[in-house]
């Protein structure tokens, strides 16, 4: 089950129904289940304190994945930072929508395995990112 919160934002994230639908479809996609994830959308200043506390990271960020995975079944936390999406929908010239669910499906792919470590691991992510972007139904862009 996909669960959606808010932390220190009074962000409303209106397409819980389909996104939970299309990111049930990535998974499977993947060969993989969903269980448990919660996507907590939070303020820059959040996600900061999240990263300093857990990551030992000193920097802002648009989303920290926690992967409690167990075998095909992805389970973790996905905090994403409101204000990062904004601000990089405005520094790539897309729409914040479009931003939010790659940051999103990031997440997820990340609880399925992917990484973006390296540059070859980064062009990997960005072409699943791409390509589970295009499979969104309509009505979820």
């Amino acid at each position: 089950m996909i669960s959606y919160f808010t932390q220190d934002t009074a962000f409303k994230f209106a397409k819980k129904r389909i996104t939970s639908s299309w990111l049930k479809d990535v998974a499977a996609s993947e060969g993989r289940k969903i269980g448990d994830v919660s996507v907590i959308f939070c303020s820059d200043p959040y996600i900061l304190g999240v990263n300093r506390q857990y990551l030992k990271h000193d920097y802002y960020t648009d989303i920290i994945t926690f992967d409690y995975c167990e075998g095909d079944i992805l389970s973790g936390d996905l905090f994403i930072s409101v204000d990062t999406v904004k601000d990089n929908a405005s520094f790539y010239g897309t729409l914040f929508e479009d931003e939010l669910d790659r940051v999103i499906v990031h997440g997820v792919l990340h609880l399925i395995g992917y990484d973006d470590h390296s540059e070859e691991d980064i062009a990997t992510m960005r072409s699943k990112e791409n390509f589970y972007l295009a499979r969104r139904p309509a009505d979820a862009k």
